[in-house]
């Protein structure tokens, strides 16, 4: 009776022997994962500040490694590959808060005839999202820094196409401007794009070098670009020569 007892036992015995060693195991790894996204966090926040304030390509993949403190010089090329792949990283970090709360906007905004509102949904969520990181943010300067990089643009325009909220405003915009020939209509698009992307960069710049800027806040900052925006879509347009 011992024995067969001893034979029941005895796998259950050397189950509960082994999980010390599989617990330990287990905890090993989640401290390695949070050790490796810790590290991804703190070389793109190291890369994005370096590639707004010196510009995306006077700044190399070691550089970033030594700034971000890791002995590893080739740390970026393993955790992220090559510098497009690193500026991909650091823009979907952003893209996905922005997302949110361009959402969010849209959600409550509902079916507004009204093209003060579309295009304050355009600019808002970029500009609150810079709010939200406190003091100092590169984000805006990097922006700056890719969207006029002919190699690196599209990264940042393929960012902009995977959004369905940012689709929908620009349909909800458009249901909202005055009749313009295609032509004005795609001109007054980019001006629109500059627009929110430098004055946003401008502002950053101005705030990280304590320089004083034309409104307090990035609340109000969006305000006034709104209105400057809304401004430039219902401006006259004047004949061309000759047509």
């Amino acid at each position: 009776m011992t024995a067969d007892l001893r034979r029941l036992e005895g796998p259950a015995v050397a189950g509960r022997e082994e999980s010390p060693g599989a617990v330990v195991s287990m905890a090993s790894r989640t401290v390695r994962a949070e050790q490796v996204s810790a590290t991804r966090q703190l070389i793109l926040t190291t890369a994005e500040r370096l590639f707004a304030e010196h510009g995306v390509y006077a700044v190399s993949n070691r550089q970033v490694s030594e700034a971000a403190g890791q002995g590893n010089n080739a740390a970026v090329g393993y955790h992220f590959g090559t510098k497009a792949d690193l500026v991909r990283a650091i823009a979907q970090r952003h893209s996905e808060r922005v997302e949110d709360l361009r959402a969010r906007q849209l959600a409550a905004l509902g079916d507004s005839p009204d093209l003060r509102d579309w295009v304050d949904c355009l600019v808002r969520p970029q500009f609150d999202h810079l709010a939200a990181l406190g003091s100092p943010t590169w984000y805006a300067r990097f922006c700056a820094q890719v969207m006029t990089d002919p190699a690196l643009r599209q990264i940042m325009v393929d960012e902009s196409r995977g959004s369905s909220s940012l689709r929908e405003i620009i349909a909800g915009r458009d249901r909202c401007m005055p009749a313009l020939p295609d032509e004005v209509r795609a001109e007054r698009g980019d001006m629109a794009r500059h627009l929110i992307v430098h004055t946003a960069a401008e502002r950053e710049r101005a705030v990280a070098e304590g320089r004083p800027t034309p409104r307090a806040s990035w609340r109000e900052a969006a305000d006034g670009l709104a209105d400057a925006i809304v401004g430039m879509w219902l401006a006259p347009v004047t004949p061309r020569r000759g047509v």
